[in-house]
């Protein structure tokens, strides 16, 4: 367990001792005793909060009000619009890759249609068992293990996506979003509408967007790193500073020299280290 301080924030972290069993999936743990207005921003995976203990997670979105364990697809929370906040809370945060988020959930990220879901709402009575199970167990590395096995025998059980589609986000992944989505349909045999629609239905974001959104969450953690915007600008693809301001704005709802200071995207380095700005493939 380490502790995370930035400006006003103030988190215990935990990580796992070793990989999950299902590629595509990294977790990490958080005690916050008073979580203040903190801004989402958008990452390209899915994720799934599992709370647990006394207090209660809320997220506020403009499709309403959430709260407790909830999922929320790849890129959630664009131009700013999605806020946590709560007292006493414990929760493991998981990030899926798109590409098995289907197995594990039940749902393809494109059901859930840009919208923060309720756990309940997709596992109905499995929700409120992992709730239990993860207050019940003694540590950390318990409620990692947990959480482990529920998402091993999802993953082992539910539908997997086109290795088509799969592949087209792996390589969206490598090479941080500067793939175009001609050279990706022909890299897998299909036309460009087809790989689209496949794409699209599976992962629930069209591919330009997949490739926009990676991208942005490299300049983003790169920002946080305390590199200059010009640089990042250069080095992560865009056609000037300009660009990239305005694809940050866009994703995150505020300026290259806001967004290095989010603490959402500052924790990554204690959350999940050595794993790098975007989600395994």
């Amino acid at each position: 367990m380490r502790t995370f301080v930035h400006g006003e924030a103030v988190w215990d972290v935990a990580c796992p001792d070793r990989p999950s069993r299902v590629a595509g999936v990294t977790m990490a743990g958080f005690g916050v005793r008073d979580l203040a207005a903190l801004r989402m921003v958008p990452h390209p995976a899915v994720m799934l909060l599992l709370e647990f203990g006394a207090g209660t997670p809320v997220m506020d979105h403009a499709a309403g009000q959430r709260r407790g364990s909830v999922v929320a697809g790849p890129g959630i929370g664009s131009g700013g619009g999605l806020w946590a906040r709560g007292e006493n809370v414990e929760c493991v945060q998981v990030r899926l890759s798109p590409v098995i988020a289907r197995a594990v959930l039940g749902v393809a990220p494109a059901d859930l249609d840009g919208a923060v879901v309720a756990l309940d709402d997709l596992w109905g009575r499995e929700a409120s068992r992992i709730r239990e199970r993860l207050e019940s167990v003694p540590s950390w590395q318990d409620r990692f293990a947990v959480t482990d096995a529920l998402l091993a025998r999802r993953h082992d059980a539910g539908p997997s996506v086109d290795p088509e589609v799969a592949w087209a986000w792996r390589r969206i992944v490598v090479s941080r979003g500067l793939l175009r989505v001609d050279a990706l349909a022909a890299e897998v045999g299909w036309s460009r509408k087809r790989l689209w629609s496949r794409f699209c239905s599976q992962l629930g974001l069209p591919p330009k967007r997949a490739a926009k959104l990676v991208r942005f969450d490299h300049a983003a953690h790169r920002l946080v790193a305390g590199e200059g915007p010009a640089r990042v600008a250069a080095d992560a693809g865009y056609a000037d500073q300009s660009h990239l301001h305005r694809d940050v704005v866009a994703f995150a709802g505020m300026t290259p020299a806001a967004v290095a200071g989010e603490p959402f995207l500052a924790v990554d380095d204690i959350a999940w280290p050595r794993r790098g700005a975007s989600p395994e493939p």
